[in-house]
């Protein structure tokens, strides 16, 4: 009966060294107010010079999406008071973008859709307040003002939460790939506005949207689009009128509550930047930066399927982010395993990094100690549960850890004495006289529960292989 209608403004940091209009350091992290400087700052009399790097970046972005590249590209000013913007307006781009017209695929379960980019735009980040914990003051920290960033303004292509979320995750892998932003959403270099509205099905006209602002998690972008969702749908139901207005996000108590009445662009008296001039890019600049783009996402997948042989849905797993196809190749360059390794990243490292909320961008998972507990798991001297255990206590140090240390600490070592495991074998195949008459009257899924006893009996150490053939053996007398 109802339809959800979704626009998005993604705004990723770039990883230039210096911010766009001064010479600050953008390292994260610092101490509140140690990178800044009159440019930055917006002191009278400070003049913006330009960083060359954020337009060859900015490219490279607009090329990846596909944009149409504007020759000559504007800056414009943005005017508005707030504490965490020192000289009331932001440096940004309306009229003359440097990107537009682009398109992103994007793929949920079976359904591909491609997605329209409107812009896609440079601009200079804002400040950021800090919220005592201990009294009711609130601290503005500038180190983040001049940190340069591209705005990407999709059209309303989205109509489910699960749609945004390819597209983010789509965004992140392209912007990691082509090595111009970390994408660290819990640090903010990554954030996204939700434009929403919602209309009955089978109607052309938008409905009264809202924006939900600087949302820094995929989960909490999930939550806040059902919720937005639903209480728009429970107030036109109740005979409420939507106001456009901007709302802010609450992901501990999965609510929203309004900011303030939603700005139009000509609330914010945009008028060029009279400090900078445009900037001309031509036919030629735009070709070298083509040239100079890293293997991307599609074509290192394409790699995997013809040169490792693994399908179409373990190669897209792994190529989906630039760690996790990293690790692959680097675990590869230890241990000449591609098939072993894709499941043991795709499955126990996937899910261990699902429990705890993380990404391989949070966990440097060390390349020589993961194919270390490959190579010790498949070559029999630990189980695979023992790996496992390895591998989770390597996620909860940080990625590394003394493998065999490890195993020597929590007695793994498997048991490879034939004599033990064949006298095992024989006891444990003579305390079950029907199951063995089970198994050479033709039931041979018997052979599980011969095989389980055993590991049971040696306490989960035997080695997985010696202890088949060494029933089979047995009940073949």
């Amino acid at each position: 009966m109802w339809e959800t209608v979704i626009g998005l403004e993604v705004h990723v940091e770039l990883s230039t060294k210096t911010k766009i209009f001064c010479g600050c350091s953008t390292a994260f992290g610092a101490k509140p107010n140690t990178q800044c400087c009159p440019v930055c700052m917006g002191l009278p009399g400070a003049l913006p010079i330009f960083n060359g790097e954020v337009l060859r970046y900015a490219t490279m972005a607009a090329i990846a999406f596909n944009c149409e590249i504007s020759k000559t590209s504007v800056f414009d000013r943005k005017n508005y008071f707030y504490p965490d913007l020192p000289k009331a307006y932001q440096i940004s781009q309306l009229y003359f973008p440097i990107g537009k017209n682009g398109k992103v695929p994007i793929k949920v379960g079976d359904t591909e859709k491609v997605i329209r980019i409107h812009e896609m735009h440079m601009e200079e980040d804002a400040g950021k307040l800090i919220h005592s914990e201990y009294d009711n003051e609130t601290y503005p920290d500038y180190n983040r003002c001049g940190v340069p960033l591209i705005e990407i303004v999709s059209e309303p292509d989205f109509r489910s939460s699960a749609e945004v979320i390819a597209y983010l995750q789509k965004i992140k892998s392209i912007c990691e790939y082509l090595g111009i932003s970390d994408c660290k959403m819990q640090e903010g270099s990554m954030r996204v506005d939700i434009n929403l509205s919602v209309r009955k099905k089978g109607e052309e006209t938008f409905g009264t949207r809202t924006e939900t602002k600087n949302i820094n998690s995929f989960r909490a972008i999930e939550h806040a689009i059902e919720h937005e969702s639903a209480r728009q749908i429970d107030a036109i139901e109740s005979g409420e009128r939507i106001i456009q207005q901007t709302r802010h996000w609450n992901e501990d108590k999965r609510s929203s509550y309004a900011m303030r009445s939603k700005e139009n662009a000509q609330d914010y008296r945009y008028f060029p930047e009279p400090d900078l001039l445009p900037l001309v890019v031509t036919d030629e600049y735009i070709e070298s930066v083509r040239a100079s783009l890293p293997e991307m996402a599609e074509s290192r997948k394409q790699r995997f399927m013809s040169d490792y042989a693994l399908s179409d849905y373990d190669a897209s797993l792994l190529t989906a982010s630039l760690h996790t196809a990293e690790l692959f190749e680097k675990t590869l360059s230890k241990i000449n395993m591609p098939k072993e390794i894709a499941n043991w990243i795709i499955v126990p490292l996937q899910k261990l990094l699902n429990e705890r909320g993380k990404t391989l961008d949070d966990v440097s998972l060390d390349p020589d100690n993961f194919a270390e507990v490959i190579s010790k798991v498949t070559s029999g001297k630990i189980n695979r549960a023992s790996g496992m255990e390895i591998l989770e206590a390597m996620v909860e140090a940080g990625g590394k850890i003394d493998v065999d240390g490890y195993i020597k600490e929590h007695s793994m070592e498997a048991i490879d004495d034939d004599g033990l495991i064949v006298d095992t074998v024989r006891k444990i195949v003579g305390a079950n006289p029907a199951s063995v008459a089970e198994y050479k009257g033709g039931k041979t899924k018997v052979l599980g529960f011969f095989v389980g006893q055993v590991m049971k009996e040696l306490k989960g150490k035997a080695n997985p292989a010696k202890v088949n053939e060494a029933i089979l053996k047995e009940l073949s007398k």
